[in-house]
């Protein structure tokens, strides 16, 4: 059995099951005739980003982390048009402003698109300051929203 077929049965199991333990996860895994340490499944765990999740009765189980949709530049551009106020630069800095309320919408759509540079944001209500990793790439996410 290859490690991604482990990884697959372990996101089945989880799935099917409120499993609370690791140990509970090794006995499932042998169920299904796939022999694992607690310590491979606890490096498992970590690669696959399982959570812990209230179940149904009230206890942690692990649970898959949510996805994030896959988002495409021409549309969190829209989005930035529909709120945009204003647009500044200082050095490795832009400091986006938008409608009230919209920053942090804004801003989650950045943090979740591939942006050449960018080391993250921080959001406020009506403004939003993208870092990047130097005045080059700054300079290539101003062009890139293009309202200047």
């Amino acid at each position: 059995m290859t490690k991604d077929e482990r990884l697959a049965h372990i996101k089945s199991i989880v799935s099917q099951y409120e499993i609370e333990t690791q140990e509970e996860l090794v006995s499932r895994l042998e169920e299904a005739g796939i022999t694992v340490t607690q310590a491979t499944v606890s490096r498992d765990i970590k690669e696959l980003q399982l959570t812990k999740a209230v179940g149904s009765h009230g206890r942690y189980i692990y649970a898959l982390a949510p996805t994030t949709p896959h988002l495409a530049w021409p549309s969190v551009r829209q989005r930035v048009i529909e709120v945009f106020a204003s647009l500044a630069r200082s050095g490795n800095l832009l400091v986006l402003k938008v409608l009230p309320g919209h920053a942090h919408s804004v801003a989650w759509l950045f943090d979740n698109i591939e942006v050449p540079g960018l080391l993250g944001t921080i959001a406020g209500d009506d403004t939003i300051l993208l870092i990047l990793a130097d005045d080059r790439a700054a300079e290539g996410l101003e062009s890139e929203i293009g309202l200047l």
